[in-house]
């Protein structure tokens, strides 16, 4: 970077089934992390919005509405990013390159999405359309299904995870019931989570509802500036240690798809970057858009060799109080995943980790979080080191 790149400040609405429309959820993240960063919303140069819509909402072309926010932003060069359920990390993306270009010093990236005014049905078929369609069998898979066969390939290599996705999803769920902006606060226990029952029936078998992430409305929000700019002398900033993007072949027959790849490449890119290793992280917020997808970037991220994820929960590590507690927030399991809101919630909440400003759900005297953002079956993976900062 030709720039150190900080958070200066975040803004997030809460996620769940909401009244507000897609503009209002915008706006009021945007207000929010304006505020929070106390930065005169003329001093931003550019705007972005992560945002998959798929169809989901009439507003096709919804980057100015960040402009909303303020009479100041008016004019100022706005875009949308759409990467699928890495949307808002792509928008992040577009905001650092921005300014390691030169061509912005300081930055607003909202992330947003509103689902749940459409059917299961309707949702499922939106996300569908980001898996590949020129073929026949994949195209007719959707996202639930797409990682039924990651769990019925990780039990053929390494045998069956079932016991262990609920724990996960048990894990994710206590977490949220701290989190007063996640979407679900409603304790699921690992026996709940386990068993087959009318209220937890099978969605695409073997995965369980209780694997599944939930279709949620939401908006967050960051600022992000360079060192000779608005973080200069802001209240209060987390460093970007390291930003690493790594994309790979969209159809499912190309890949190993439980080697996990593409996420591994991109996490091990950012510790090398950011000069850590994964010993050195305090927290991590993952996409866990299934639990599946969860035990898989335990191992992508080192906490525990290929086929042993389960070590990771056994030992405590990825645990609120454990080494490197993962999804504090409750995660897309918990939390609620509004598809382009996802990425940047994740480093909004970071900053607030790093910052102090996490509430119940905060890991005393974090240091270093990672946070992991994914579009598809492990297809666009971003992976970002934020680094407190305590001068």
């Amino acid at each position: 970077m030709t720039h150190e790149i900080y958070i200066t400040g975040s803004g997030h609405t809460r996620f769940g089934r909401l009244d507000a429309t897609l503009e209002t959820l915008i706006v009021e993240a945007a207000r929010d992390a304006l505020e929070e960063a106390q930065i005169p919303p003329a001093e931003i140069d550019a705007v972005f919005l992560g945002n998959f819509n798929s169809g989901l909402v009439p507003d096709g072309f919804a980057s100015s509405l960040i402009l909303q926010a303020h009479p100041d932003l008016r004019f100022t060069p706005a875009a949308r990013c759409e990467n699928a359920c890495a949307s808002g990390a792509a928008a992040i993306h577009a905001g650092l390159n921005a300014i390691r270009a030169g061509r912005a010093r300081n930055v607003l990236v909202v992330g947003a999405e509103k689902m749940t005014h459409r059917s299961t049905e309707d949702v499922t078929t939106a996300l569908a359309g980001a898996g590949y369609q020129n073929d026949a069998v994949e195209a007719a898979l959707s996202f639930p299904q797409v990682f039924a066969i990651a769990a019925e390939q990780y039990a053929a290599r390494y045998g069956d995870p079932l016991d262990t996705m609920a724990r996960i999803a048990a894990k994710n769920h206590e977490n949220a019931m701290k989190n007063p902006l996640a979407h679900m606060h409603k304790p699921l226990t690992y026996e709940f989570c386990r068993e087959v029952s009318e209220r937890n029936p099978l969605i695409a078998p073997p995965l369980r509802l209780s694997d599944c992430s939930l279709v949620t409305d939401g908006a967050a929000a960051i600022v992000l500036s360079a060192s000779d700019a608005h973080a200069e002398d802001a209240s209060a900033r987390v460093r970007i240690a390291a930003a690493e993007h790594v994309s790979d072949f969209l159809p499912m027959s190309r890949r190993d798809f439980v080697a996990f790849e593409g996420p591994e490449r991109a996490i091990r890119a950012a510790y090398e970057a950011a000069g850590i290793t994964v010993g050195d992280l305090d927290f991590a917020e993952v996409h866990d858009c299934f639990t599946p997808a969860e035990l898989l970037i335990y191992e992508a991220m080192g906490l525990a060799p290929k086929g042993q994820g389960v070590q990771a929960l056994d030992a405590g590590t990825v645990y609120a109080g454990g080494r490197t507690p993962v999804n504090l927030s409750g995660g897309l399991k918990a939390k609620g995943h509004p598809v382009g809101a996802t990425g940047v919630s994740m480093h909004a909440l970071g900053f607030r980790q790093l910052t102090g400003r996490a509430g119940d759900i905060q890991q005393p005297g974090a240091e270093w979080g990672l946070a992991f953002n994914m579009g598809g079956a492990a297809v666009a993976n971003y992976a970002t080191i934020l680094q407190a900062d305590r001068a």
